[in-house]
């Protein structure tokens, strides 16, 4: 594997650079970080500088990185608080986006099965992205934070199940039997992990917790990689087994000493966060395909058009699973939030061009909306809450943090 020594110090460069780039502009404009690592990524390499060549060294790292930003997500989610209204409402929601984005992308795209591809792009919302936003903004435990993270879980895990229902190149029928096999096989051991099976590994984490073991984390590589690989057995997309890992790791803690598993979870924030994650959006800059945007004008105009159809995509259902009695700046600030998106749309992408079902340039207009959506929808989300009732005390640039991936 020829691995080059200039992308080997630059992949680590840009991620240093991109949080000192945030915590200098914090002050006027709260930009997400993942935004920098992008366009530092697309900066240095190919389509412009070329100082960083791709490679199958940083692929992996990459894909090891997307993998884990859906287990981490996936370990966000916390059920019981987004259970009943805000969960079945932000289903509803992603139904009518997922029948609107497979709609509306017929009418521009040639055939049937690129129309399924941006569809699947267009109903998915960048939970990983918007969770670090509404933590530092205070919303995360306001009605209006719980029902933003119900759009993000329904909004991640359910292009995941699109993905391997209608783009696994089997029939409807087997891709729902291999599906439901898999359903079957994490549900008995989240079922297992909601009853206290986890307990037992509670005083292993607590006595390897400040050693060398580290089991917590070894446990977390372990079910990451076991999941991974069975949704690739089943040829189901990876994330579906990395967001499932996530969701089942929170459970197996549950229970667990509330220190213990603040210091397990900065753990996995910081191999996530620290090292992998960063990773992927820089490979994501990296390798977009500026050439294929610009080279022609009607790509280029994909661009704003696949925007417009995030807002309408994604926005608009995303209001059904606004908390009762909200605000018009509120409703504004759900629509924005749940059409913020990214992760999913490299994903689904990426299959399309491999699988030539979608052309490069198609592929590069939807993940440059997804850049902007990533840019500009939570800004102008936050910038409308501001005014609302439960938003009261707000985080002052000198005392919030300097914002996580997603």
């Amino acid at each position: 594997m020829d691995i080059s020594i200039g992308t080997m110090v630059l992949f680590p460069a840009i991620a240093v650079a991109a949080p000192l780039l945030v915590r200098g502009l914090g002050r006027w404009i709260a930009i997400p970080l993942v935004v920098f690592e992008i366009v530092l990524g697309l900066l240095l390499g190919p389509a412009v500088l070329g100082w960083i060549e791709p490679d199958d060294f940083t692929s992996v790292l990459a894909n090891f990185g997307l993998a884990m930003l859906f287990f981490l997500a996936g370990n966000e989610i916390d059920f019981r608080t987004i259970r009943g209204r805000p969960l079945s409402r932000a289903a509803i929601g992603w139904i009518m986006s997922l029948a609107a984005g497979i709609g509306l992308a017929a009418l521009l795209a040639s055939h049937l099965s690129a129309a399924i591809f941006i569809g699947i792009a267009l109903s998915s919302t960048a939970l990983g992205t918007i969770l670090p936003v509404l933590r530092d903004s205070g919303d995360l435990g306001t009605p209006f934070g719980i029902a933003v993270i119900a759009l993000g879980a329904v909004g991640e895990f359910g292009p995941l199940l699109a993905i391997s229902l209608f783009l696994s190149g089997r029939s409807a029928l087997l891709a729902g039997i291999v599906l439901v096999a898999f359903a079957v096989v994490t549900g008995i051991a989240i079922w297992l992990a909601s009853r206290g099976v986890g307990r037992r590994l509670h005083r292993v984490i607590t006595t390897t917790l400040h050693t060398s073991g580290q089991f917590a984390v070894r446990l977390v590589v372990l079910l990451l990689l076991a999941l991974v690989a069975l949704s690739v057995v089943l040829d189901l997309d990876m994330l579906l087994g990395a967001f499932t890992a996530g969701v089942l790791f929170r459970l197996l803690l549950s229970g667990a000493p509330e220190r213990d598993v603040e210091m397990v979870e900065s753990k996995l924030e910081a191999v996530g966060y620290g090292f992998l994650v960063p990773i992927f959006f820089i490979n994501t800059g990296v390798t977009f395909d500026l050439a294929a945007l610009i080279g022609d004008p009607l790509t280029l105009l994909l661009l704003p058009i696949f925007l417009l159809l995030l807002l309408i995509v994604r926005g608009v259902p995303s209001l059904f699973a606004a908390p009762r009695g909200s605000s018009r700046r509120d409703l504004a600030a759900t629509a924005l939030f749940g059409a913020t998106a990214l992760p999913i749309i490299v994903a689904v992408t990426a299959i399309g061009v491999d699988q030539g079902d979608l052309p490069s340039g198609t592929a590069a207009a939807l993940v440059g909306a997804g850049m902007l959506s990533v840019l500009l929808f939570p800004l102008v989300a936050l910038a409308l809450r501001k005014g609302s009732p439960d938003a009261a005390r707000r985080p002052t640039p000198t005392d919030v943090h300097v914002p996580t991936e997603g």
